[in-house]
């Protein structure tokens, strides 16, 4: 139990507190599905290819995937609002960078690198003060509630507000946008009180880290190389795979010499969180995979400008915030499984309707009903998703399972855009849009799966 100098943090002004949270969580989402709509714009303006762009996503939803992890932990020495602002100040450095880019490396250096390693500093305390700052279960529900709607929201609008950007001023103006939303959450994080003090003896496993952010890298670029070269996508393959074996080995042999770990593999001895995990992998890689095909089709495609893709996107926007909107009344009503069922069935329906309506119809039109489906799906079950996998641990606990809930969400964001984009980019003379849906169907099946298999009274504790 938290000591007496915890409590006053905790219920002061939680507005003020939650402000900034939800915001962090907005704008890195956001920054993970704007670029969708420049894929014509930045391809121009840079001299690349649309697989280069496909890259430059994907390596910063990867970045943020493989160092989500070591992100969490070092929460636990350096103190969760510092890491925050460290964070915050890293991505503000790559956005600026990204606005100023002459070329593709430095495009990658600024929009996947630097803003990937921010994201994955900053994104860690949100969940992590979230889940210390509001205790009770309802406030949590709340709390967690708008930071996801935020974070959908983000996504979801991240094409229309990209495209109306892009096209009133550049594309460069996008990243401007990131930079100055960065200096409203450094502003507002001021109220924000850190409830538990930083152990800078805290032991931080450097090679675990290591390890397991290669493993990661490895297995995404292997499929992206998919397109160009099986033979190297089958060896970067494998030697993700060993890498992450060697991680694992290399956790129980620190568990077992009585030192601290990266990732405790007592995190995976947890039922419910374990089936809460595969729903946010196949929720987010839904998410980020159907917003880059359709965004990539429309374009290159149908030939769409940036505002004319987004305003297309504006049904999964209008669908993902009514659903979220109504999440904490859904929550009073049934229980959190139900939710992430109904979830799936709407988002891999939308998918079906996609791929239908497309096929049948030229027009723009053809892709709202989908599209809106899919938000509604999301929005439905992004928050019960977290909450259950958040709430199963105690407070010692949340460095490590929030990096590991984040880092698993964005490894879903990084296999979505590697997946569906690379079926897409392969065949796009072909009309491969059918062949990419299909799979992220696919994907959200696995997700419902591991849906239903969750506890029907919804205990954190994973019992039945």
């Amino acid at each position: 139990m938290a000591g007496a100098d915890t409590l006053e943090p905790r219920t002061a002004a939680p507005g003020r507190v939650l402000a900034p949270l939800a915001l962090a969580q907005f704008i890195c989402s956001f920054a993970g599905s704007n670029m969708n709509v420049m894929i014509n714009d930045i391809s121009q303006d840079l001299g690349t290819t649309v697989q280069g762009v496909q890259v430059a996503i994907t390596v910063f939803l990867l970045v943020m995937a493989a160092l989500m992890i070591p992100g969490g932990k070092a929460t636990d020495r350096f103190g969760r609002k510092r890491c925050f602002l460290v964070g915050l100040a890293v991505y503000a450095a790559g956005a600026v960078l990204s606005a100023v880019s002459p070329g593709l490396g430095v495009l990658i250096l600024g929009n996947s690198i630097l803003e990937g390693v921010g994201t994955a500093l900053l994104i860690p305390p949100v969940y992590i003060l979230t889940t210390l700052l509001f205790t009770d279960l309802t406030s949590r529900a709340r709390a967690f509630g708008a930071i996801m709607a935020a974070g959908g929201i983000g996504a979801a609008a991240g094409p229309l507000i990209g495209g109306l950007i892009t096209s009133a001023i550049s594309r460069r103006a996008a990243f401007v946008f990131q930079a100055l939303v960065i200096v409203v959450i450094i502003v507002l994080s001021r109220s924000i009180a850190d409830p538990l003090p930083p152990d800078p003896a805290r032991h931080f496993d450097v090679r675990g880290a290591v390890l397991s952010a290669a493993g990661l890298v490895m297995v995404v670029m292997g499929i992206l190389a998919a397109d160009d070269n099986l033979w190297l996508m089958a060896a970067l393959l494998v030697a993700g795979v060993l890498v992450l074996a060697w991680f694992l080995h290399w956790v129980r042999a620190e568990e077992r010499a009585g030192v601290e770990p990266l990732l405790s593999t007592a995190l995976f001895r947890n039922r419910t969180s374990d089936l809460g995990l595969v729903t946010q992998n196949a929720q987010w890689l839904l998410l980020m995979g159907s917003s880059f095909t359709v965004a990539a089709f429309l374009q290159v495609v149908r030939g769409y400008d940036a505002i004319q893709t987004g305003v297309i996107f504006t049904a999964a926007t209008l669908g993902l915030l009514a659903s979220s909107l109504a999440a904490e009344r859904l929550a009073k009503r049934r229980p959190q499984r139900t939710l992430i069922i109904a979830g799936f069935v709407l988002t891999i329906a939308g998918i079906g309707v996609l791929i239908g309506l497309v096929a049948g119809s030229p027009g723009a039109w053809a892709f709202a009903p989908g599209l809106l489906l899919i938000g509604l799906g999301l929005g439905v079950m992004l928050t019960p998703s977290v909450n259950v996998v958040q709430s199963a641990f105690p407070e010692e606990r949340q460095g490590e399972i929030s990096g590991l809930s984040r880092s698993i969400s964005n490894l879903g964001s990084s296999f979505g855009t590697a997946v569906a984009g690379t079926i897409l980019v392969a065949g796009l003379s072909k009309n491969a849009y059918a062949a990419a849906m299909a799979a992220l169907a696919a994907a959200g099946l696995i997700g419902l799966g591991a849906a239903v298999l969750l506890p029907r009274t919804g205990k954190p504790d994973g019992r039945s």
